[in-house]
């Protein structure tokens, strides 16, 4: 029981002091305050405090007044002038000093709201920089298991959360506990007894927020974990827009998203309801004390007129009643307030789960570990075994030995999942070794600093990542941890804004020379290392094209530039530094052969004094290692030379066998001689001599034509720069109203009208009850008057006391009824919203996804932040609106019938309180709708760190994060403090506007009712229906934050869903206006339609929507006949990748036509022809679920693969043995973007999921790039098998892979240059030619 005490009692904010539990008040302090901050915390403390002491005072003041009128109704000269000048005169006193505390509530409110948002902001501010660093201080193997979405999650819906819950609201909660203090010190002093008696309210709230918040936090927390797992879904499908709209999956993904949804919203009804007894009990419990109050009240004033004129006076009972009265009513202001506290501390509590978990392996620390000066690269695996964190029964490497020497050049080949890449992780110390130990120079790695020892590799890993900066940031990045020491002067200039600055002066116009010239000279120092390094890499010819050169932005994970041009940028950032180890994990494997050769050569003059580790596939590239190290599972199969392996006859020479690239011996010859593998070394010992320098003349000069053609044209196979982006589409502001937003989500809960029902039901009872509170609160002071008798007063106690507990009855089942409704109807609507929200997201088109800037990680915030924002007039809080708004109208109603004259004096100042909050309402809307895509894209650049935490682990890239994320909040911040300058006044207006009507109304209704106009009754009865309406205005102008949040979410995300699947290829000059993700168009699906697909480019002219003065295909021509076996060839950036694109509708030509089985796909409105192609992306993908969930998404939509047929595909693609020796066979997790496998495991189950489809049009790109040679050998035995009577079009850099095509297209500059076969080309095309004697083995 008293653990359960402990666990409940830190759910209560202001309660729990324990500093080692999770508590509100680590919540203030957490991560390392400033003193500005503990100065802001107290003061905002202190000025609450003084803000809850004006009302009691207040309070005084007016039963003084009371006393006053009673004693000039009950006196025989009540109306004698002399008497009606003494009684107005104490009024007029009464109301100056009124006056006065008005002023000083007013100062204090300001200050203490402006020091709890300010606080609030702070706060929040170094939850988000803290929780970043903490996560970047991870061992990759936390990242291994953290859903895609979690950090996405933390950052925006709880970070949003702990905001919400630490502002404002917690001085207008102190100062409501101060009142209540007050309000008790002063009944005490004005009547013990009764006060006395009232203190049992204090215990019944106390258990009423210890239980209830207990019951809120739980379900809050459970609704966070399940809206943190759907948005991890809903993250990954918006990284893979193209996969998902190829297979059709986006329905497969919405199902599950659907499924977390749906437990999220079962807890979020549970916790509406526990949030409902909660405010019910509040009410009840308030109510209850008033009819206490009422009845002993009666007893001492009746006593009081027995013994004629007692100790009680009538002033001080009133003074009692009224300000325990109005104490518990404002206390129940905190009602509202206790789940927003609640939430805060629960999110807080899954934020420091993660902050003080203490990494294993710290890549950001200076001082652990040993600091080598310099080192020569030897390096030595001692017995290592090792298995992945995540998947601890899969041996990956199992009492493993090697010795890398230093300086010199050693390959690692064998087949996927042998563990290579495994080696190159744990020499990065990305990972530790279960056992054994990894030597550098002698030195145990695990005794080395971590960030020391990343500082002396240069790494290309196996999929290379770029961060969504300039080309210039992501190659410069490669000397932030450089230990030379003329890179570590550069360091400043590569971790602060200078090179950002540089950039974006360039995108905006500035001329490129003028800029680097202005800059420091560090900066112009890091320009020169990025260009040189650049060179090496081959990459400076492409980047000097693009339209604003290396000032050109990557896009998120690079993906704006072609996977070719990545690598090689990728490579120059590993050069720049100029490392002593290489690590090079399959560098070349996107590139085509010309530029494989440059990068060849380029990596043989710089791989001279340092060690050098290759992992490649492709055996051509391993030609000249020193040492090639063979190896099989778990263990070094063979090693030597090249000549020395083939000479074994052993594993790598069967390797070479099956990767050997027959070429032509004689062009001329009439038949096509294919030569054995010796006679491809005779003949390229042939072409030493003049021949072959005239043919690599002739490849240098088509080289330089298609350059120059390019720079005319042709900017990069990629997709269009965010910069050119925004030219093109300007972005769209939401002009919604507020009323058009409010009664389109009304539309939305249609389907829950008899719930909408009860919920106003509920509301309209409780804003009618103040009003009848009002008429009993009037009759009861108005019997209370000495000039009645004892008996009666006595008897109106009972009843009137009577009445007041009967109304907390109705109050709490009134409040349950309407809080529970609304919460029901709240969590429905979200779960519309957000999947309608998802499903919209993913039926837009490519163009959509990459115009405004938009990016995943802004993305997403339209199903987390915003959808989570629609709470604000949805649920509980809208059923305290409604009852607000009812409780004003009948309030002024009820006013006007009882007293018109003194009610229409107090109508006028209505407006002005109105006026208050509704100003404030709108400045606020107008900050959120400002900074909602700032804060947006704070999580966006945190999300992007994530997800290539190996990238960020390996350069370390911490501090540089952390800056530009730092350099993202400071907008908003800044803006935001302007904001609560000016907002605050405006709700500290709000609430003491309060006081002067409470003046007026006293000083006008004590005129009249000494003037006889009135009665006491009357005047009694207005005054709390007016001014309790009044106060109820200042606590729905307190939730403004909340309502003007929710009002832009609401606006942006129905915005969305009302965009729906309809604009997509409009914005690209397209006719279809229908949606394009439906299986309904013009093409009706024919089941007799067997054999492969037809596909005719026609004259196919195409340049990106956003860039149309770049043309990235040039009248292309290729007609694939049906059942053929075709490929694509050609340097990278030639546009082969835009040609799956295109084929597969991703965008459409801007001339000529595409045909699939003779009908033009941009005519038609449907892209359910989809259904009928299969893809394999350049980078496989795979999402967090199981291995069957993955395989099953390239299932046609609308049909349950068995696992027999999944079992089948896997066969084929040569990966079903792998998934069998897994402990969890086919229900084994896949992880974060698939990280539980290999990068040619990933590649083979992608083959896998294409295969199940089983199309008629396989589209293959660079399908084979990762996979070792035996696999290759069986996927092309596989390939042959599924291609009858399939259409396949393949994209390979790899010759060997598509020698025995049908057909290859050489695209050079957007072009088909020349088609034929192998034999063919090879005769009649230079380019095509050195390129497969470049591969040829021998």
């Amino acid at each position: 029981m008293g653990k359960q005490l402990v666990a409940l009692r830190s759910k209560l904010p202001f309660l729990n002091g324990d500093k080692l539990s999770t508590s509100y008040f680590q919540l203030l302090v957490a991560s390392n305050p400033a003193p500005l901050d503990y100065l802001l915390l107290i003061g905002g403390v202190i000025a609450a405090i003084g803000a809850g002491i004006p009302f009691p005072l207040l309070g005084i003041l007016l039963g003084q007044l009371v006393d006053g009128i009673n004693s000039a109704s009950c006196s025989e000269t009540a109306a004698s002038p002399t008497s009606l000048d003494s009684v107005m005169d104490q009024v007029k006193d009464k109301v100056l000093l009124v006056i006065y505390v008005t002023i000083a509530s007013f100062s204090l409110i300001y200050i203490h709201t402006g020091c709890w948002s300010i606080l609030g902001e702070r706060l929040v501010r170094r939850l988000r920089k803290q929780y970043l660093d903490v996560l970047l201080k991870q061992e990759i193997a936390f990242f291994d298991t953290l859903p895609a979405g979690e950090v996405a999650s933390r950052l925006d819906v709880d970070l949003q959360a702990i905001q919400t819950g630490t502002s404002e609201k917690v001085g207008i909660c102190i100062s409501s506990v101060s009142y209540m203090v007050a309000a008790y010190v002063v009944a005490f002093i004005k009547s013990t007894k009764l006060a006395g008696m009232l203190c049992s309210i204090l215990p019944a709230y106390l258990m009423m927020a210890l239980v209830g918040g207990h019951f809120t936090s739980k379900y809050a927390s459970r609704v966070s974990d399940h809206v943190a797992a759907a948005t991890a879904v809903a993250s990954a499908g918006l990284a893979n827009i193209p996969l998902i709209q190829a297979f059709g999956a986006n329905a497969r993904l919405e199902a599950v998203f659907a499924g977390h949804l749906a437990a999220s919203q079962k807890s979020g009804i549970q916790k509406a309801f526990a949030a409902s007894i909660q405010l019910g009990s509040m009410y009840f419990i308030a109510y209850s004390a008033n009819a206490l109050a009422y009845w002993q009240g009666s007893r001492q004033i009746a006593e009081s007129v027995d013994q004629n004129g007692g100790n009680a006076s009538i002033g001080a009972v009133f003074t009692v009643i009224l300000l325990l009265v109005d104490s518990s009513f404002v206390i129940s202001q905190v009602a509202p307030f206790l789940q927003i506290f609640a939430t805060a501390v629960s999110a807080f509590e899954k934020l420091v789960a993660t902050i003080h978990r203490t990494s294993t392996i710290d890549g950001t620390s200076h001082s652990e570990g040993e600091m080598l000066t310099e080192v020569s690269g030897d390096l030595e695996f001692r017995d290592v075994s090792f298995t992945y964190p995540s998947r601890p029964d899969v041996q990956v490497l199992q009492s493993f030995s090697l010795r890398i020497p230093a300086t010199k050049h050693t390959a690692l080949v064998g087949l996927s999942g042998s563990g290579k890449s495994t080696v190159a992780a744990l020499i990065q110390r990305l990972y530790d070794p279960n056992s054994g130990d990894v030597y550098l120079d002698g030195h145990n790695l695990r005794d080395i600093n971590v960030r020391n020892v990343r500082g002396f590799i240069g790494a290309v890993s196996q999929d290379s990542t770029l961060l969504d900066r300039s080309i210039l940031e992501n190659i410069a990045y490669g000397l932030v941890n450089s230990p030379s020491e003329k890179h570590v002067m550069l360091r400043d200039a590569l971790l602060d804004s200078s090179l950002p600055d540089l950039t974006r002066a360039i995108r905006e116009g500035a001329n490129m020379e003028d800029a680097i010239a202005s800059s420091s000279h560090e900066v112009q120092h890091i320009v020169r290392l990025v260009r040189e390094a650049a060179k090496d890499a081959d990459a400076l010819s492409f980047i000097d094209r693009l339209q604003h050169g290396f000032a050109t932005m990557a896009g998120p994970g690079g993906k704006r530039i072609s996977g070719g041009q990545k690598q090689r940028v990728a490579l120059a950032r590993a050069l720049v530094r100029s490392p002593s180890i290489l690590l090079l994990d399959e560098a070349t494997a996107s590139l085509d052969s010309a530029s494989e050769r440059l990068i060849q050569s380029a990596l043989d003059r710089v791989s001279i004094g340092r060690t050098t580790i290759t992992i490649a596939h492709r055996l051509s590239t391993v030609k000249n290692a020193q040492n090639i190290v063979v190896v099989g599972p778990s263990e070094i199969l063979e090693q030597g030379t090249y000549m020395e392996l083939v000479e074994k006859n052993g594993a790598f020479a069967s390797m070479i066998r099956l990767q050997s690239l027959e070429v032509a011996a004689n062009s001329t010859s009439a038949e096509n001689e294919i030569l054995p593998m010796g006679s491809t070394t005779e003949y390229k010992t042939k072409l030493e001599g003049q021949e072959k320098a005239e043919i690599l003349r002739e490849i240098d000069a088509t080289h330089e034509k298609s350059s120059a053609e390019t720079k005319r044209g042709l900017d990069t196979d990629a997709a269009p720069q965010p910069q050119e982006l925004e030219k093109a589409t300007e972005p769209e502001e939401s002009k919604r109203s507020f009323l058009s937003t409010f009664f389109g989500i009304i539309f939305m809960a249609r389907r829950h009208a008899l719930f909408v029902l009860f919920g106003i039901s509920g509301a309209l009872i409780v804003g009618g009850s103040y009003s009848g509170e009002a008429v009993i609160f009037g009759h009861t002071i108005s019997d209370l008057n000495p000039c009645r008798g004892s008996s009666s007063i006595r008897s109106s106690g009972k009843l009137f006391g009577l009445l007041f507990f009967l109304l907390g009855v109705v109050e709490f089942f009134a409040n349950v009824v309407s809080t529970s409704s609304f919460g029901r109807v709240s969590e429905k609507v979200l779960y519309q919203v957000r999947t309608q929200s998802l499903r919209s997201l993913y039926s837009q088109d490519m163009f959509w996804h990459e115009s405004e800037n938009r990016s995943p990680g802004t993305l997403i915030s339209y199903v987390s932040s915003d959808a989570n924002s629609l709470a604000g007039i949805t649920g509980a809080i809208l059923g305290v609106m409604f009852s607000i708004v009812v409780s004003m109208i009948a309030g002024i109603i009820l006013a006007h019938v009882v007293a018109w004259k003194i009610a229409v004096v107090l109508l006028a100042t209505v407006p002005i309180l109105l006026g208050a909050g509704v100003l404030r309402l709108r400045i606020l809307a107008m900050f959120h709708a400002r900074h909602q895509k700032a804060f947006s894209q704070s999580v966006s650049l945190a999300t992007e760190a994530v997800e290539s935490i190996k990238t960020v682990a390996v350069f370390s890239l911490e501090q540089e994060i952390a800056g530009t994320f730092d350099r993202s909040l400071r907008g908003p911040y800044v803006e935001t403090l302007k904001t609560v300058a000016y907002g605050n006044f405006w709700l500290a207006t709000a609430y003491s506007v309060g006081n002067l009507i409470y003046a007026l109304a006293y000083w006008w209704g004590t005129k009249q009712v000494v003037e006889g106009n009135n009665t006491s009754l009357q005047f009694f009865t207005v005054l709390p229906a007016l001014l309790f309406s009044a106060q109820l205005c200042g606590q729905l102008f307190s939730l403004a934050p909340d309502i003007s949040k929710a009002s832009v979410a609401a606006a942006r995300v129905l915005d969305l869903i009302d965009l729906g699947p309809d604009k997509k290829l409009q914005q690209m000059g397209s006719k279809p206006k229908s949606d394009i993700e439906s299986s309904q168009g013009s093409i009706e699906k024919n089941g007799s339609i067997e054999g492969g697909m037809t596909v005719a480019f026609k004259d196919v002219n195409f340049s990106y929507p956003a860039r149309p003065h770049i043309q990235v295909l040039r009248g292309l021509d290729i007609h694939v006949q049906p059942g053929t076996f075709c490929a694509l060839v050609g340097p990278s950036g030639a546009g082969k990748s835009t040609i799956i694109s295109l084929t597969e509708r991703f965008y459409s030509p801007s001339s000529g036509s595409i045909e699939l089985d003779g009908i033009n796909t941009s005519k038609i409105d449907s892209v359910s022809f989809r259904d009928e192609i299969a893809l394999v992306p350049q980078t496989s993908v795979l999402f967090d679920a199981t291995v069957k969930f993955n395989l099953a998404l390239g299932a046609r939509p609308g049909y349950e693969p068995s696992l027999k047929e999944i079992q089948e595909a896997c066969q084929l693609a040569n990966i079903h043995d792998t998934i069998t020796a897994l402990p969890q066979g086919y229900e084994t997790p896949c992880g974060s973007n698939g990280d539980q496998f290999s990068g040619g495991q990933m590649q083979r189950l992608s083959i896998a999921r294409a295969l199940l489809r089983k199309p008629r049009l396989l589209l293959l790109d660079e399908s084979t790039s990762a996979l070792d040679a035996e696999s290759e050998r069986l996927f092309e035995e596989a390939l042959e098998k599924v291609a009858k009577g399939t259409t396949v079009i393949a994209i390979a850099h790899r010759l060997h892979t598509i020698r025995r095509a049908d057909c290859i297209f050489v695209i050079e500059d957007g072009r088909c240059v020349n088609k034929g076969t192998h034999e063919e080309l090879v005769k009649s095309n230079a380019s095509y030619r050195d390129n497969a004697m470049h591969q040829s083995l021998g």
